[in-house]
């Protein structure tokens, strides 16, 4: 909290404070047969308290970085002094207000207030070391909080970074392959449908999410580019519930899946193969399921990374950890009779 928001806070907390206890001190009188005229020393050690208080922030101020001993010495040896002049402040009000009427009788009077001084100074201590430290830790607090967030981002980020340059390899490689083939239509209109994917994608904040309408729109700008590749070697269905459309999910989740079932179900085949998008609700449950018909992976799958489609889904796992932890659910498994699946599950939440 900046300095001045500080001191405010501590002049409201103080004024406040202080003219609570004036109050209930002038009560406590007027209940105990004392005249509306017992306001007036009320009011002179109210105002005392508040000087003596300040005072003895000032004093702690000061003292507040210094080691636990040295702090501790101080706070006691303040309280205790400042404990001591609210006393003789006390006793010294009513002489002052009814020199007539009150009968001073010396160290006596002053022993006689200083339990009840010496009470109120030490709650007001305990009262500003306790605020005090609340505030430190709320701000400790609010930087590990900003801090895990950081990172979270920066995870994030170079998670997607792992992503695009790997696709955008693939990419040009094929754009390549199509010029020294001499199709160069084709090349050409492979590099737009590029660029707009870039363009896209690199728009795109990794740690937004994004409606599932958007992330689809992004998936076909993806499938555009693959469908130049593959023809008609490549076949997609899906199967999407029409309620999910305007459900949240992660900006670009779903292309490195893609990617991943184009590059060891489809690219390695003659007669390429079939990818299945089927996206529907589970009670409060976004579930994506994504299939192909390709070889899968080894048994071991769980076991060794996700065998050799490690990057891709390695990633989608992680940043599905990142930003919904443990709230989230991300399957990987065989299907018969050939292919492999993966399953995410996210919370359903609606824009």
């Amino acid at each position: 909290m900046p300095i001045k928001s500080s001191t405010r806070l501590f002049w409201m907390l103080q004024l406040f404070g202080w003219s609570m206890f004036g109050i209930s001190n002038a009560l406590t009188g007027w209940l105990h047969g004392k005249s509306v005229a017992y306001l007036w020393p009320s009011v002179a050690y109210t105002v005392l308290g508040i000087v003596i208080t300040a005072g003895l922030r000032q004093l702690f101020k000061r003292v507040w970085t210094r080691p636990m001993p040295v702090l501790l010495t101080v706070a006691i040896a303040g309280t205790a002094v400042s404990g001591f002049l609210f006393a003789m402040g006390r006793v010294h009000s009513f002489m002052w207000l009814y020199p007539t009427s009150w009968k001073y009788e010396g160290w006596r009077d002053y022993l006689y207030e200083l339990p009840f001084s010496m009470y109120v100074i030490v709650a007001w201590t305990a009262s500003y070391f306790g605020i005090k430290y609340y505030r430190m830790l709320q701000k400790q607090k609010e930087a590990a909080l900003q801090a895990t967030a950081t990172a979270h981002e920066a995870q994030l980020k170079m998670l997607r970074y792992q992503l695009n340059p790997h696709f955008l390899f693939n990419t040009l490689n094929a754009i390549s392959t199509l010029i020294l083939d001499g199709q160069n239509e084709t090349a050409n209109r492979m590099l737009g449908r590029l660029s707009e994917f870039m363009r896209q994608s690199l728009d795109s904040d990794p740690m937004q999410e994004v409606t599932l309408k958007q992330e689809l729109d992004a998936l076909h700008l993806y499938l555009g580019i693959e469908k130049l590749r593959f023809d008609e070697r490549l076949q997609l269905q899906l199967d999407i519930e029409q309620s999910c459309y305007q459900a949240l999910v992660p900006s670009l989740i779903l292309q490195p899946l893609i990617e991943n079932a184009i590059k060891y179900a489809i690219a390695p085949r003659e007669e390429g193969g079939t990818i299945r998008l089927q996206i529907d609700l589970d009670e409060d449950w976004l579930c994506i399921v994504l299939s192909d018909d390709g070889p899968g992976c080894p048994t071991s799958i769980a076991a060794d990374g996700f065998g050799p489609r490690g990057v891709g889904l390695r990633n989608t796992r992680d940043r599905l950890r990142v930003l919904y932890g443990k709230q989230h659910r991300f399957i990987v498994d065989n299907v018969e009779p050939h292919g492999l699946a993966v399953t995410i599950c996210i919370p359903f939440r609606l824009t």
